[in-house]
C-alpha cells in the first residue's frame, strides 16, 4: 500500500518520506520495549536525525508493467504445475511421459494416452482442459509483454544487448523506473544484489556471496540473460570473449576466463552484473549496444 498512500498524501500537499524498512527495523531493535507508542517515537527520532535512506516510489506505469510480468509468470508456473501433476498421476498407471515435452504440444501428446482408458479419462481430462485454458491465457499475456517491449523505445535499445530479450528489458525498466536516481551505472549491480557481501574487522576481511538484495525477479532475469549470452549466443561478443582481450576495460573482462577458473555459476553472476551496468548506461545515453564500441567504454 506504500505506493498508493505515498502518491495520495503527496497529492493532498503533504511532505511524504518513505523509509527503507530494514534500516528502520535495525534502528528500532535497540529499544528495550516494542509498543506502538515507542515505535512512533523511534521513527520520529530517525526522521529528525536524518539517519534513514529514502525509498524511490515507482510510477504507476512501472507498477503496471510489473503487474503484467507477474501475471504472465504466475500463469506459466500454474501451467507447469498442472503438467507435473499429470505426469505424477500417470506414473501410478505405468505411463511415463518423455522428459522434454513442449508446452504447446503437451495436450496433443498426453490426451490420446488418457482417452484410451476410461478410468484415466474420467479423472485427468478435466485437468488437461484446465491446463489448456491456462496455457491459452499465458500465450495472450506473452504476446502483450512482447508487444509492450516492441512499442517502447527504451526496451528496444536494451534488447540490442546480446542475451537481453523482452522479459529482461521490461523487468529492468519497471524496476529502475527513473535511471537518473543512480549517480553511477556501477551501483545498479549492487542495487539488484549482484555484488558480494563483505565483512571487515581488524585483521579479518572476508568477502562473501552476493547480497541478493533488491528485486528478486530482476536478478533472476539478468541471470537468465547472462546465461543465454555465455551458453547460447553463437555470435561473437566482446562481453563473452573479453578474457582474451587485454585491451578491454576491467569492468568487461573475464567472462569466459572466470568460467574456466571459478565455475559457470560465478561467471554467469559476474556477467549478469555487467549486463545491468550496460543496460543502465544504454538507457542514460540513449544509445544502442554495438560490438565494436565496447572496447572503448569506460
Amino acid at each position: 500500500m506504500s505506493q498508493h498512500l505515498f502518491f495520495g498524501l503527496t497529492g493532498e500537499g503533504f511532505d511524504v518520506v518513505c523509509m527503507e524498512a530494514r534500516q528502520v527495523s535495525a534502528a528500532l531493535s535497540a529499544m528495550r520495549n516494542k509498543t506502538d507508542k515507542t515505535d512512533a517515537r523511534g521513527i520520529a527520532q530517525i526522521l529528525r536525525t536524518g539517519w534513514f535512506s529514502p525509498v524511490h516510489m515507482k510510477s504507476r506505469e512501472a507498477h503496471g508493467l510489473r503487474a503484467l510480468l507477474s501475471t504472465r509468470k504466475t500463469l506459466l508456473k500454474k501451467t507447469i504445475d498442472l503438467a507435473n501433476e499429470v505426469r505424477g498421476l500417470l506414473k501410478v498407471f505405468g505411463v511415463r511421459l518423455p522428459k522434454t515435452v513442449k508446452h504447446g504440444s503437451f495436450d496433443s501428446v498426453v490426451r490420446p494416452m488418457i482417452e484410451i482408458d476410461d478410468v484415466l479419462a474420467h479423472a485427468l481430462v478435466p485437468l488437461l482442459d484446465a491446463r489448456a485454458v491456462l496455457y491459452q491465457h499465458y500465450l495472450e499475456l506473452d504476446r502483450r509483454v512482447k508487444r509492450a517491449a516492441s512499442q517502447d523505445d527504451v526496451c528496444m535499445k536494451l534488447m540490442t544487448i546480446p542475451g537481453v530479450g523482452p522479459i529482461a528489458a521490461l523487468s529492468f525498466k519497471s524496476a529502475v523506473d527513473d535511471p537518473t536516481r543512480f549517480k553511477r551505472s556501477r551501483t545498479v549491480g549492487a542495487y539488484f544484489g549482484l555484488t558480494p557481501r563483505r565483512y571487515q574487522s581488524g585483521e579479518h576481511d572476508n568477502p562473501g556471496r552476493i547480497s541478493k538484495s533488491g528485486d528478486r525477479d530482476v536478478r533472476a532475469v539478468l541471470y537468465a540473460a547472462a546465461n543465454a549470452l555465455l551458453m547460447r549466443t553463437m555470435a561473437s561478443s566482446q562481453i563473452k570473449s573479453c578474457a582474451a582481450r587485454q585491451a578491454m576495460p576491467a569492468s568487461l573482462r573475464g567472462g569466459m576466463r572466470l568460467m574456466r577458473t571459478k565455475g559457470r555459476r560465478r561467471a554467469v553472476v559476474a556477467v549478469a552484473r555487467k549486463l545491468a551496468v550496460l543496460m543502465h548506461r544504454c538507457w542514460i545515453d540513449g544509445s544502442e549496444f554495438r560490438q565494436d564500441q565496447v572496447g572503448g567504454m569506460a
